[in-house]
C-alpha cells in the first residue's frame, strides 16, 4: 500500500493545496509537529457542514475542499490527508458510523436519522505507528454545541468526543468500516443510498445533496 501517492482525490501537488502547506515546508517542525499544527487549520479553517454533500467524482478531491470554507466531514479528512502525504507524512481514509446525541433536531428533520454515515476519519502514521484524527468539527461549532474541541497530540487516537461539557453524551460510534488507501467512492455512494434511500431517490441524478 501507497499512503504517500497523490491521486485523482489526494492532488496535493494543485496549487491549492501547496498554497495550504507551504508554511509547514521546514526542517525546524518534526513530522508530528507538521501533523498536529496542520490538524487544527483544517479543523478550524474550514467549517463543518454535513447537509451539503457531493454526488459527483469531483467534489471529492483535496483542491475542491480547499476552495471553499466549509466541509463535510469526509471533505474535510480528504484535505488533511493531501496535505499530509504533501509533506512526506503517510496517511490514510478511515469511515464509519457515528450516532450524534447533540443539537439532532436539524439533523433528524433532514436525515431522519441522528445517525451519520459514512463518517470520515484519518490515519496518520507518526513515529512507527497509526494514529486516528478527525478534523471534522471546527472549534466554533465546539463551542456553540457545548463541547470541547477535539484535539490531536499526533501520539493518541484522537476520536470523537464521548461526552460533552455536563457530561452528556454526545457522540457514539456504532460501526468501523476500516481504512482505505485511496477514497472508496463506491462504497460511499452506496452506504449513501443504504441508509438514506429516500434523500438518495429526491436527489438522483443531481450533483449534489444540499438539505
Amino acid at each position: 500500500m501507497d499512503y504517500l501517492a497523490a491521486t485523482y482525490f489526494f492532488d496535493y501537488e494543485r496549487e491549492e493545496i501547496q498554497n495550504i502547506i507551504k508554511e509547514f515546508k521546514t526542517d525546524t517542525l518534526t513530522p508530528k509537529e507538521k501533523a498536529k499544527q496542520l490538524y487544527l487549520k483544517i479543523r478550524d479553517n474550514w467549517r463543518y457542514d454535513p447537509y451539503l454533500i457531493s454526488l459527483t467524482t469531483e467534489g471529492y478531491k483535496a483542491s475542491t475542499t480547499a476552495k471553499k470554507n466549509s466541509g463535510h466531514c469526509l471533505d474535510k479528512a480528504i484535505l488533511l490527508i493531501a496535505c499530509l502525504r504533501a509533506l512526506g507524512i503517510p496517511a490514510r481514509i478511515h469511515l464509519a458510523k457515528v450516532k450524534n446525541h447533540i443539537g439532532v433536531e436539524r439533523l433528524i428533520e433532514k436525515f431522519g436519522t441522528n445517525e451519520l454515515t459514512p463518517h470520515g476519519m484519518v490515519n496518520v502514521y507518526l513515529d512507527g505507528k497509526w494514529v486516528k484524527a478527525s478534523p471534522a468539527f471546527n472549534k466554533a461549532l465546539c463551542e456553540k454545541c457545548n463541547v470541547a474541541p477535539l484535539e490531536f497530540d499526533g501520539e493518541q487516537d484522537s476520536m470523537f468526543q464521548e461526552y460533552d461539557n455536563q457530561g452528556g453524551v454526545f457522540m457514539e460510534y456504532i460501526e468501523d468500516y476500516g481504512h482505505f488507501e485511496d477514497v472508496p467512492l463506491d462504497f460511499i455512494f452506496n452506504n449513501i443510498k443504504e441508509h438514506y434511500s429516500e434523500i438518495a431517490k429526491k436527489y438522483e441524478g443531481q450533483t449534489e445533496i444540499n438539505l
